[in-house]
């Protein structure tokens, strides 16, 4: 009879484990739930709008830049020029071809710049005559753009200070509202 109860002593302790391990097991199942439901739960909050009326509003800005978008690539297409602006308006560009000048570097190894840029017309110029005001516009263009070091195109700001240069050095060969925008449309230094 001794053998029998230790026997059952071990069994009992033996059923005694599998209730410890089913409740730790129970617990770390049902914290993996809990953290799987809670991160689906917030991906879905952050991937669906809760807001219908700024989906829409979104959407529509949205299909605006695409039509926006289309448009420039048809007028590329036709040679540059687009027609057909916002308000009724003709909204055409002057597609300029590249222009590609040697920089100035501090050690003297051969270093290009290659810009290609569009201009819009302001009130007083047209597309023709922006066309055959080119050259003279390429001719004070050339300058500032062989002045540049390699360090002047580094960074984010760049882009905006070349455009903003390109525009005001069109204005003053130009004149006021002649062009209205610099629309840059490759800058790549080599």
């Amino acid at each position: 009879m001794s053998d029998d109860v230790i026997v059952e002593a071990k069994d009992g302790e033996a059923a005694a484990k599998p209730k410890g391990s089913k409740k730790k097991l129970m617990i770390i199942i049902g914290a993996a739930v809990l953290v799987l439901g809670g991160g689906g739960g917030g991906a879905a909050f952050f991937l669906m709008g809760s807001d219908k009326a700024a989906a829409k509003s979104a959407e529509g800005e949205h299909g605006e830049a695409e039509a926006e978008g289309e448009a420039e690539a048809e007028a590329e297409a036709e040679g540059g020029e687009e027609k057909g602006g916002k308000d009724g308006k003709s909204a055409v560009y002057l597609d300029v071809p590249p222009l590609v000048v040697n920089l100035r570097s501090a050690d003297g190894a051969a270093r290009f710049l290659k810009v290609h840029f569009v201009l819009v017309p302001g009130k007083a110029s047209s597309v023709d005559k922006l066309q055959g005001k080119l050259p003279l516009l390429i001719d004070a263009y050339q300058p500032f753009l062989r002045e540049l070091r390699p360090e002047d195109l580094n960074g984010s700001g760049a882009v905006y200070r070349v455009k903003e240069e390109l525009l005001v050095r069109a204005t003053q060969t130009l004149g006021p509202d002649a062009v209205k925008d610099v629309l840059i449309q490759d800058l790549v230094q080599q």
